[in-house]
């Protein structure tokens, strides 16, 4: 699933991206859930995932500029499209990673101009992101907030630093390829990312969250060297 947030203090501009949005998703065969906000107060009190953020720069209050300095700030790592009246505030987005501008009023063709590039950019998410499929829904999950990967009756469970658990059906061995040097392969039926190890001692990995993860007899030469070869990256 593709996780969209619409914050817009004008309520039919934020209907108009929501119903925009979805019409485009749902062409793509991909499920979405939307939710949307009048300000960047109630924005930055939500604390779930987003995927891909619509944030209004002119708002009253905490202005989206704003906003989205301290969404970067505390980790925010999806898409950001800002909405703006004024074409030379485009200039200013490049500061917050912004994806886009969409300049109001928003029409369609320009709308969809812009999603098919980020749909583009989705589907070769690549090293930063690991884009997983679930039937017909998808998740847009950072590798990094990736803790670590256990596979269970050929389900895949994703531990994520926010203490989520994503699953869906795939080989280890593929998640594997799709990874980067940060995860390691320390048992048959786990991948750890090395970046969250804490110690590791009498065959057990000791996470930062607290996870015990076993590391296999026939791996814990390599899962040293592993550990050493990382430190020095």
């Amino acid at each position: 699933m593709i996780r969209i947030a619409v914050c817009d203090d004008e309520a039919y501009m934020s209907d108009h991206i929501r119903a925009m949005a979805c019409d485009f998703f749902r062409g793509k065969q991909k499920e979405t859930a939307v939710v949307q906000f009048s300000c960047g107060e109630e924005l930055l009190r939500y604390d779930k995932r987003i995927d891909i953020l619509f944030l209004d720069i002119q708002m009253k209050g905490t202005d989206g500029m704003e906003t989205a300095v301290k969404l970067r700030e505390r980790g925010f790592r999806g898409f950001l499209i800002f909405i703006t009246v004024l074409k030379e505030m485009v200039f200013r987005s490049f500061a917050v990673q912004a994806y886009d501008d969409l300049v109001k009023p928003v029409a369609k063709k320009q709308f969809a101009a812009t999603m098919e590039r980020l749909w583009a950019s989705l589907q070769h998410a690549g090293d930063t992101n690991l884009l997983v499929q679930k039937g017909y829904a998808s998740s847009i999950i950072p590798v990094e907030d990736i803790v670590f990967c256990e596979i269970i009756d050929r389900k895949i469970y994703l531990h994520l630093t926010s203490s989520e658990v994503i699953d869906y059906y795939d080989r280890i061995e593929n998640l594997e390829t799709r990874l980067d040097g940060r995860f390691f392969r320390c048992h048959r039926s786990y991948l750890i990312n090395l970046q969250y190890l804490k110690s590791y001692k009498n065959g057990t990995a000791y996470m930062e969250g607290g996870e015990e993860i076993p590391v296999s007899r026939l791996r814990s030469r390599e899962f040293s060297s592993a550990i050493l070869q990382y430190m020095r990256m």
